[in-house]
């Protein structure tokens, strides 16, 4: 389910998956396919750590790579989930594709940005 929220981001984020919805910052925003494959893949992410744990593990990442990068936008583009999704969002067959875990491949390697 989509759900459109203009005032719920900060600066330029405009797409939030909290498993079952996703959230979008303007409603044009439901046409954007890539941007709605992206939090897709998100949403199976959540699913498949049963969700609380999908949040644990997203924000300690996050966290430690605050603290690696001393940037804390660098460490949201170098999460696993995020560098998942970003790599596979405009395969739009991706979600039906997609391995179990298959984030966790992208916990090491180049960095983003």
């Amino acid at each position: 389910m989509i759900l459109v929220f203009k005032h719920f981001f900060y600066k330029n984020y405009v797409g939030l998956s909290l498993w079952p919805f996703i959230f979008l910052k303007h409603d044009r925003l439901k046409e954007d396919i890539v941007l709605i494959n992206h939090e897709r893949i998100h949403l199976k992410q959540q699913q498949e750590l049963l969700i609380v744990f999908f949040y644990i593990f997203y924000i300690a990442e996050w966290l430690v790579r605050t603290v690696l990068y001393f940037d804390s936008y660098k460490a949201y583009q170098n999460i696993s989930f995020e560098r998942e999704a970003y790599e596979n969002e405009k395969n739009l067959d991706y979600t039906t594709q997609r391995r179990p875990l298959a984030f966790i491949k992208y916990l090491w390697g180049t960095e983003y940005a």
